[in-house]
């Protein structure tokens, strides 16, 4: 006899929010800063301006007001979130983690809240941690945000980056029920992550509190980035088609790490998305590293085109390298 699929726990979203620093800074603003212009920037990543975060906006008050507005347009009391999962690789210190401070900051005092850290691969990585908490029935729900503060690290006398990164932070609300085992379910239906530590040179910040005792500059070879980003971080992709028997057609949203407009469309290409089924932020915020697939997501429901029901692939690649993919029923 042939059984049907088992009905498990799934993970589903129930809300969703984002928040940008009020300071914008265009394409000709840094052209007046550094040797550079609007139409090289656009040409070469599609980005035509970023959000600069003031001196009272720390990555903690973003990921905070990006939360709130996810809990309220999920309705649900602060009170009932048990697990909050920050992203982030610009921590407002060493330690104690971000994720507290946005714990606390909600007036949330009970569950677990911790910070984890994968640069721009971040919030897959948090939706895929809290997806397991959740369908384990370990915790409820799950407040999984991606916040940075990344104006902190560049060094802004390097033209080839600090024209590419943003602030910002977004949230998702993540909620344990029950679904009924295939890939019509709402909610987390699989993910995949990889790393591969040979790379570390590619993309990485010269410092650190174990090695030089300082925060560190952003350094990065941009052209190898690229090369890896389109050849390599496919797989997951892949893979989770492959493990929920779906396909490119099947989708109605892609939603990629938002560093580069070259990367996203030579990634889709490969994999055969349309086009227009991709979600672009990369103009307006430029690189905001694990900020940015959250903003996206909030940018594309606040607009309408993410429904329910919809059926969502996110993607990043990050320093390390670290990559990785989430196929989610919205």
């Amino acid at each position: 006899m042939t059984r049907g699929p088992t009905p498990r726990l799934r993970s589903v979203v129930r809300g969703c929010g984002s928040y940008l620093p009020r300071d914008v800074v265009t394409n000709d603003a840094l052209a007046a800063r550094v040797e550079t212009t609007d139409e090289w920037i656009v040409q070469r990543t599609g980005i035509r301006q970023r959000h600069i975060a003031g001196p009272d906006e720390t990555t903690s008050v973003l990921g905070i007001r990006a939360a709130r507005a996810a809990l309220a347009d999920a309705d649900i009391d602060p009170a009932t979130i048990d697990l909050v999962v920050c992203a982030t690789s610009t921590p407002d210190h060493t330690f104690p983690s971000t994720a507290t401070q946005i714990q606390h900051g909600l007036g949330i005092s009970g569950g677990a809240a911790f910070d984890l850290q994968a640069v721009c691969a971040g919030f897959v990585y948090g939706v895929a941690t809290a997806d397991k908490f959740l369908s384990t029935g370990t915790f409820r729900r799950a407040l999984v945000v991606g916040a940075e503060t990344f104006s902190r690290l560049l060094d802004w006398e390097d033209r080839t980056t600090c024209v590419l990164f943003g602030d910002g932070a977004g949230a998702i609300v993540l909620e344990a029920q029950e679904g009924q085992g295939h890939s019509g379910d709402r909610g987390v239906l699989t993910s995949h992550l990889r790393s591969d530590g040979r790379y570390r040179d590619k993309l990485y910040v010269d410092g650190g509190p174990g090695s030089t005792g300082t925060t560190g500059k952003l350094r990065m070879i941009g052209k190898d980035v690229f090369r890896f980003a389109v050849g390599s971080v496919t797989d997951v992709i892949s893979e989770a088609f492959a493990a929920t028997g779906t396909t490119a057609d099947d989708l109605d949203w892609f939603v990629p790490h938002q560093a580069n407009r070259r990367i996203i469309e030579a990634s889709a290409d490969k994999l055969g998305i349309a086009r227009d089924k991709v979600v672009l932020t990369v103009d307006r915020h430029g690189n905001t590293s694990a900020a940015s697939i959250p903003l996206a997501l909030d940018a594309a429901c606040r607009d309408g085109r993410i429904t329910r029901g919809d059926l969502v692939m996110i993607e990043a690649i990050g320093g390390g390298f670290a990559w990785g993919s989430a196929l989610i029923r919205w």
